[in-house]
């Protein structure tokens, strides 16, 4: 329809309350809709030929895929694709391995191993399975706490120095980081065959952007000791990070590699022209062949005593089986690598997904992941997940529509190095692996940036992002996730437990009701109170819905008036009003509703006492509860809403079928008819005006509105609305 032009429909229909939209819809009872669990496991067991075709397909997409496959339209982009990957592959590998307190050979290990198993098991086509920052940094906080310099000490002979014995160090701590990957990889695997892959959901965007940032500040802290060429005490623990940086900082002396300029410098270069160049430079790999080349002629680690990369075996190591013994003392850093890698992958794994136009299988990821990091732990490789960088680069440099066969480019391109180049990188500064450390930092460290942004969108949000990177800086990466997560779900149990309460008014001419006190052109139904909640009722704010009732349509009692009778009263607070201000009131702001005793008023008006918004014109007869926001309710807000008692009448409008549901098996209508819950706030409020007499509502200039009667239950309306289409 053209811009501006004014559609509109009519309906016309009588009033539905869920008893009857129950009859006319035939609505199942709940034991019809539920399939019982034994057949649901009867037919799990159940394997048919197509079905049993369908699950092996599920858990292998490679065999989806593959045989779909076209060399012609998509091997040459794919392998220049992977080409490109598998050179980010090394220098990152052995780079990040210091990260996680490892030689760097097995950072090339955990390139090679775990990208073949995500090639079989994977559904996204374009994320790059392998190292990455965040969990190199954490497997690395394992490795240091489980295996301190201190426990490795070699006394001097007679001198009263010690030095580390590094060869058994290394050893122990490259056990500890495969035991805790193959546990992390098992979690990955069990979560995921019972369809836990929503557990990254709870991992929200600030949060996770917080986590990386404060891991960054890890990062670099970590890598301070190789470019500055000096060896602090290591700490693990809470203030870890204080005490390093403090010692670090004091110790700097050595040279400055100019690495990280002409990193930075590559890379904006290659942002800039990355639409000229058919491949990106490989600056990182430059770096490295360049540093290797002046280390070995200029003698750095003999003459400076550089540290240097030092022996790099050739060939691969044979499968070993982790040492169980570690579990118990890594099973919370192996969930919170689980559970951390799987967010950061299926976020890219969507991300791609979304923009191809093809669908990524949550569940399914968990397993791939999962399986990449167990069988990978069995060859000595540290936890992996999706890497940003070397996604962009595979999905721009011709991983167009089947980028996983770059899998298999890339890991050649790594089996290559470790097979036969792997000497050659010996003399290679770990300075310069820790300059492509903190060049790669850069996007995270640009991640500050959402301080400013939060601040101006949501405050809530901010303070989790906040949160998240005070607690990850200060009492470390397992910890700090531990303790945002739990501050998140906090925020989400204070946003409901606080919603926005408001009493709704009708706007004229169409059927829709808003919030008065925010909306200038709705206006209150004659002697009715909508009142809404912008959040589900349940335990934690049944409470304090009721109270929020209480001071929207206040019940007060007015000594002075005859027989002790209820009034309403215009904008009054019942906990403040005294004698004297309701003596100012007029006779327009009080409405009789009965008489009783003192006793029976004063036990009513303990048990519930509502609230006025102030703007009261007619006489109260109804009360209409908008429980269109509620998609669950649990036994304590039932019983919350069943002990609303007043002399007007209630009546609840909105409900969801799951709601109803759970109204009915937590016994509501044993005694309240479903004659008082209807479909719309629309249907209750005509409801009430025709049962009170009222033909229609008020005539606001625009209004349609109009009844045919007969009696309540045969009531129809006719509705029209106009508006802009």
């Amino acid at each position: 329809m053209a811009k501006g032009r004014k559609g509109g429909y009519r309906v016309e229909r009588e009033i539905l309350n869920e008893e009857r939209l129950e009859e006319l819809s035939q609505r199942l009872d709940i034991s019809q809709t539920r399939i019982p669990l034994s057949y649901r496991l009867k037919n799990s067991l159940r394997c048919s030929v197509p079905s049993l075709k369908r699950r092996v397909v599920s858990f292998l997409p490679v065999l989806y895929w593959l045989p779909r496959y076209s060399i012609w339209d998509y091997g040459m982009p794919d392998l220049i694709s992977g080409i490109s990957v598998g050179i980010m592959h090394l220098p990152q590998g052995m780079a990040y391995a210091l990260l996680a307190s490892l030689p760097p050979v097995f950072g090339l290990y955990t390139s090679f191993y775990p990208a073949l198993i995500y090639f079989f098991f994977g559904s996204s086509r374009h994320i790059s399975i392998g190292t990455f920052t965040v969990l190199s940094i954490m497997v690395g906080s394992v490795t240091e706490r489980l295996a301190p310099d201190a426990d490795f000490l070699i006394m001097n002979g007679t001198n009263v120095t010690a030095e580390v014995d590094i060869t058994a160090r290394d050893q122990y701590r490259v056990q500890v980081a495969a035991a805790t990957t193959v546990l992390a990889g098992l979690i990955q695997v069990i979560l995921g065959l019972v369809q836990f892959g929503f557990v990254g959901t709870y991992l929200s965007e600030p949060l996770v952007r917080g986590y990386t940032s404060a891991a960054a500040a890890h990062a670099v802290v970590a890598q301070l000791k190789y470019i500055f060429g000096v060896s602090p005490i290591r700490f693990s623990g809470p203030f870890s990070l204080v005490y390093v940086s403090t010692g670090t900082l004091v110790d700097m002396c050595a040279l400055l590699v100019v690495s990280i300029i002409v990193l930075i410098t590559a890379k904006e270069l290659n942002n800039r022209f990355s639409k000229k160049l058919p491949v990106p430079i490989p600056v990182e790999l430059i770096v490295i062949v360049v540093g290797t080349l002046i280390s070995f002629y200029t003698h750095l680690n003999e003459t400076f005593e550089i540290s240097v990369v030092g022996e790099i075996p050739s060939g691969l190591q044979p499968p070993t089986l982790p040492n169980t013994s570690y579990f118990s003392e890594v099973v919370v850093d192996a969930f919170a690598l689980a559970v951390v890698g799987y967010a950061i992958s299926i976020s890219l794994g969507k991300t791609f997904a979304l923009k191809h136009g093809y669908k990524v299988d949550s569940n399914q990821e968990l397993v791939a992941l999962g399986l990449s990091n167990a069988v990978g732990g069995f060859f000595q490789c540290y936890s992996v997940c999706a890497s940003m960088s070397r996604s962009l680069i595979q999905e721009t440099t011709g991983g167009r529509t089947q980028a996983r066969h770059t899998c298999v480019s890339s890991a050649v391109i790594v089996l290559v190095t470790v097979l036969k180049l792997g000497p050659l990188f010996q003399e290679l500064p770990k300075a310069v692996l820790s300059a492509i450390v903190f060049v790669n930092l850069k996007g995270m460290f640009k991640q500050y940036a959402d301080i400013v942004t939060l601040w101006r969108s949501s405050k809530i949000d901010l303070l989790v992002w906040l949160m998240t990177w005070a607690s990850t800086v200060f009492f470390n990466l397992d910890m700090g996730l531990g303790a945002s997560i739990s501050f998140a779900l906090l925020t989400v149990i204070f946003r409901t437990q606080r919603p926005r309460y408001s009493v709704l008014g009708h706007l004229p001419g169409t059927e829709l009701y808003l919030d008065m006190e925010t909306h200038k052109e709705v206006r209150e139904v004659p002697g009715i109170t909508i009142f809404h909640s912008s959040a589900t009722i349940y335990f934690a704010n049944a409470e304090l819905y009721l109270e929020a009732l209480k001071q929207k349509v206040t019940v007060f009692v007015m000594p002075e008036t005859p027989h002790n009778s209820w009034v309403y009263l215009k904008g009054t607070d019942p906990e403040t009003t005294t004698l004297g201000s309701l003596s100012d009131l007029q006779d327009g702001d009080i409405t009789t509703l009965e008489s009783s005793s003192e006793d029976t008023l004063s036990r009513d008006l303990e048990r519930v006492s509502l609230g006025s918004l102030g703007k009261w014109t007619w006489d109260i007869h109804s009360i209409i509860l908008d429980l269109s926001p509620a998609n669950f309710i649990d036994t304590v807000a039932i019983k919350t809403l069943r002990n609303v008692k007043i002399d007007v009448d209630i009546y609840m409008a909105g409900c969801q079928a799951l709601v109803v549901e759970q109204l009915e098996q937590g016994g509501f209508f044993s005694d309240i008819d479903k004659e008082r819950l209807f479909t719309s706030v629309h249907d209750a409020v005509l409801y009430c005006l025709n049962r009170r007499g009222a033909g229609a509502l008020p005539n606001y200039e625009t209004a349609a509105v109009s009844f045919t009667d007969s009696d309540t239950t045969d009531t129809t309306y006719s509705h029209t609305v106009r508006g802009c289409m």
